[in-house]
């Protein structure tokens, strides 16, 4: 077990580690690192890796600001099975000797920090990336990686799974290398789409886990060289589903105890679970952002159906059974599943919004109401669904709502130039509207000779 400096420098000797790298991510989830070889190390962990704010991206820095430093921690020493000369460790970003509080991991570290002193409680989290394997055309457009996965069911299909596996086989063997779980691997729903699920843990080594999982997939693609590109960005195919981030969370106390699962109740979830759920649901305008972070994650909401016959991402906020058409699902006893969490989000933002969420539904004992049962809402009316409210359909009234949000703007907190929330939301406000001013081929194939019949 590598518990400090010490131990984690025997380890490395004992691997045969020349290179460390120092990984931590920017408010959007971007890797950022910096590498030194093994005779520095003491220095790396001493004064962590100097980072140009500003450049980094995503900081609230100007280039006026001094460094950031990712300062590592070395209990997540992992030696990369790709690399294996070179080990990560996972880092935080500090100014001046301090946690930099709008950076997306010291959020989450410190609400984790928070509910187990103030509580006692550990947030756990097991997440679900999808993603599609693609090539990149002359032109910059891309295509599927897989040109013989044309089904129109192409979910759990074998074969997809038997023409990408040399590739899903070294990164889920990657993964155990690194100690972690990987309790399945399938094709998804679109053509080309994969989901590799991760084993729960706590909700801080479940995000750094995803964010060195992107950056496995991408360097085992690059290391292969035969131009297959994976991608996480929520909806790269206009007919094709999306990826998703699906997320399942519960709370635990410090003697092992799930506080959510109660075997007397229908679903095997407690009060407390049922609270949680509430509070994520009343708090779902305000935390969209965070969980669904770019533009193109919108483009996954209320969209039609691609030829699989279903997109399978939530459109309201509700919750439901064992039901994958609802934001919430419960798919077992003991633990919830937010089926919202866009693919391309930043893992430790999105685990932060929905624990700051849940915990106001228990702090406020909130009721969540209906509970949908074995109904597709994908077909219910307009006048069912009146009393249900629609996700935000753009960025921008994401954006809008994390500001308007008390619960957020506390929960994600402050630092020496203001709110989280401010900047965030004018981040993804700025970034709308370079999207926005973007003219796309289908309003020239519409609008090009003038008002068109849409019907």
């Amino acid at each position: 077990m590598i518990d400090s400096r010490e131990t984690m420098k025997e380890q490395a000797k004992k691997d045969g580690i020349e290179f460390f790298m120092a990984l931590g991510t920017e408010v959007n989830g971007k890797p950022n690192a910096s590498v030194v070889p093994a005779e520095f190390v003491d220095d790396l962990l001493d004064n962590g890796a100097a980072f140009a704010g500003f450049a980094s991206g995503g900081l609230w820095q100007s280039p006026a600001d001094g460094d950031i430093a990712y300062m590592p921690d070395p209990t997540t020493y992992t030696r990369l099975p790709w690399r294996p000369n070179m080990a990560v460790m996972l880092s935080f970003p500090h100014v001046k000797g301090q946690l930099w509080p709008y950076a997306s991991q010291n959020i989450l570290k410190r609400l984790m920090d928070d509910i187990q002193t103030e509580r006692g409680w550990t947030f756990k989290t097991g997440m679900e990336p999808e993603f599609f394997l693609v090539r990149k055309n002359a032109d910059g457009s891309i295509r599927m990686a897989d040109e013989l996965d044309t089904s129109i069911k192409p979910c759990y299909h074998a074969y997809g799974i038997e023409r990408a596996w040399p590739y899903l086989s070294k990164i889920s063997k990657y993964m155990g290398e690194m100690g972690w779980g990987n309790p399945g691997i399938d094709s998804e729903d679109g053509n080309g789409q994969y989901e590799m699920n991760i084993e729960y843990s706590d909700a801080m080594t479940t995000s750094d886990r995803l964010v060195l999982f992107h950056y496995m997939t991408h360097s085992v693609a690059y290391q292969d060289g035969d131009g297959v590109i994976p991608t996480f960005m929520g909806k790269p195919f206009s007919g094709n589903t999306g990826n998703g981030l699906n997320t399942h969370f519960s709370i635990w106390d410090d003697k092992g105890n799930n506080l959510f699962h109660d075997e007397n109740d229908r679903f095997g979830l407690s009060k407390m679970a049922y609270h949680f759920i509430a509070g994520v649901l009343d708090n779902a305008w305000g935390m969209q952002a965070l969980i669904g972070s770019n533009v193109n994650a919108y483009k996954r909401i209320g969209v039609p159906h691609p030829s699989s016959g279903s997109t399978w991402t939530p459109t309201h906020v509700m919750y439901g059974g064992n039901n994958r058409t609802t934001m919430l699902r419960i798919p077992d006893g003991g633990r919830v599943e937010h089926r919202g969490v866009d693919g391309g989000a930043s893992p430790h933002l999105a685990s932060a919004a929905i624990l700051a969420a849940g915990l106001d539904g228990i702090d406020r004992e909130l009721d969540p109401g209906e509970c949908m049962e074995e109904r597709n809402t994908y077909t219910m009316s307009r006048k069912e669904l009146a009393d249900f409210q629609p996700l935000p359909a753009t960025l921008w009234e994401a954006a809008n709502a994390l500001q308007e949000s008390d619960v957020m703007r506390k929960a994600m907190g402050a630092g020496p130039h203001g709110d989280f929330v401010d900047f965030f939301a004018e981040e993804k406000r700025k970034e709308f509207a370079m999207y926005h001013s973007q003219v796309s081929q289908w309003e020239i194939d519409q609008y090009l000779m003038g008002p068109m019949p849409m019907w």
